[in-house]
């Protein structure tokens, strides 16, 4: 694989960047949630929605990224989707109107997200035999990273300058991190005359490695692949419902605002424990083992969730869900390559997603008109305890597929 330092390494370390700076941004969102709601009176639903936009967005058009990554190769995807989502995210320094939430976060910032995802983890799935699990874990530590910092500096901006100039400088950042690291992004080991690390163990050339698997169509009639699907809603309709929600529960739990947003950054810093050591094991335990561990943790998160009186606790709630919700983001792509190859990853990644964004989608509105209605989070809770559940029942239903090219 010639001398020096093995490319499929500068590809985790750009899309480490990349993962960080979208994601931390995202998370900002619960930080920019309470400006809105006091600035404007704007209902928890109504704010909601526009996250909730943005997830369907991004996974409607992550099918699409998934498939541009497939055909051109993440370089170009990522240099485009990055501009449109920083220039959404600029834009926003500019809200007056509700409306104008939901075009400039809902549609541009999700359509720019869109290829996240897809651009980089299914580009290290291609690099990577050996350490799949791994390296995809270690990328996803990226945008636990982010979780913890972006918040933290968001919530600084905001005392500092006031929300709109936070806004404006974060989407600056983002511009320029996002543009830059996507220069040295490559679509495979093929491109560059290499092969997967780990290739050389198993035999083949390095477009034999790159083009295994199954088809979109074909992988349609796999009963793993509807499993993965519904198993992704599950986990997305909570995940998103509590980065949206947590800051606000928090003070509606008699927190600082500054300490709400401590228990936010806690869940990102504890989600690069999940997202490393569960991507690790994830080579050990294979996809069904990491799945159920992910949603039993997140099931022990929402028990203790609903028995918590002391405010404070809800740092040991971070800690626990913050590691479910690492090791979640951090094995979905080596599922998808390890059950139906690598062929079209990225369109298969990218369906598996969409069914994600439609959890993520639901869930934080859901909860806001669940607040809205009676005061508090209670019921929201109990609807996420029991999607822990099914996705608990559905990951123990996956059973090993033969990949074969159809």
């Amino acid at each position: 694989m010639g001398r020096g330092i093995f490319y499929g390494y500068r590809i985790v370390a750009a899309s480490i960047v990349i993962q960080m700076m979208y994601l931390g941004s995202v998370f900002t969102y619960g930080v920019l949630f309470p400006e809105f709601e006091s600035e404007f009176g704007w209902s928890r639903a109504s704010i909601s929605g526009a996250a909730s936009l943005n997830f369907f967005v991004l996974g409607l058009f992550g099918i699409v990224m998934g498939a541009a990554t497939d055909r051109f190769g993440p370089r170009i995807v990522l240099t485009i989707s990055g501009i449109i989502y920083a220039i959404g995210y600029i834009l926003l320094h500019r809200v007056t109107t509700i409306l104008e939430l939901y075009l400039f976060y809902g549609i541009l910032c999700g359509l720019g997200i869109a290829a996240l995802e897809f651009a980089t983890l299914s580009t290290v799935a291609r690099w990577f035999i050996k350490r799949r699990g791994m390296m995809s874990g270690i990328v996803k530590a990226g945008a636990g990273v982010g979780q913890v910092v972006f918040p933290l500096v968001a919530a600084v901006l905001v005392t500092a300058y006031g929300w709109r100039h936070a806004c404006l400088l974060i989407g600056i950042g983002v511009l320029i991190g996002l543009v830059a690291m996507a220069q040295i992004m490559r679509r495979d080991p093929a491109k560059l005359g290499l092969q997967p690390l780990g290739a050389e163990k198993i035999g083949g050339t390095a477009t034999e490695h790159t083009a295994v698997g199954l088809n979109l169509k074909a992988v349609m009639a796999k009963q793993q692949f509807w499993i993965l699907c519904l198993a992704k809603f599950s986990d997305m309709f909570c995940s998103f419902t509590i980065v949206i929600h947590i800051v606000p529960y928090g003070i509606d739990q008699g927190l600082a605002p500054s300490v709400a947003v401590a228990v936010l950054s806690t869940i990102g810093g504890c989600s690069i424990i999940g997202r490393i050591s569960l991507g690790s094991a994830y080579d050990l335990l294979g996809a069904k083992r990491s799945l159920m561990i992910c949603f039993a943790l997140l099931l022990v998160s929402f028990i203790l969730l609903q028995a918590i009186t002391e405010p404070r606790l809800l740092f040991l709630f971070a800690v626990i869900y913050g590691i479910a919700h690492g090791g979640f983001f951090a094995i979905v792509s080596p599922s998808v390559a390890d059950y139906f190859g690598t062929r079209s990853h990225g369109a298969i990644f990218g369906t598996v997603f969409f069914a994600g964004t439609l959890g993520g989608t639901i869930g934080p509105l859901l909860a806001g008109s669940i607040f809205d209605r009676t005061g508090n989070y209670e019921i929201a809770v109990m609807l996420l305890s029991g999607f822990a559940i099914l996705g608990l029942l559905l990951a123990s239903r996956l059973r090993p597929l033969t990949i074969a090219n159809q």
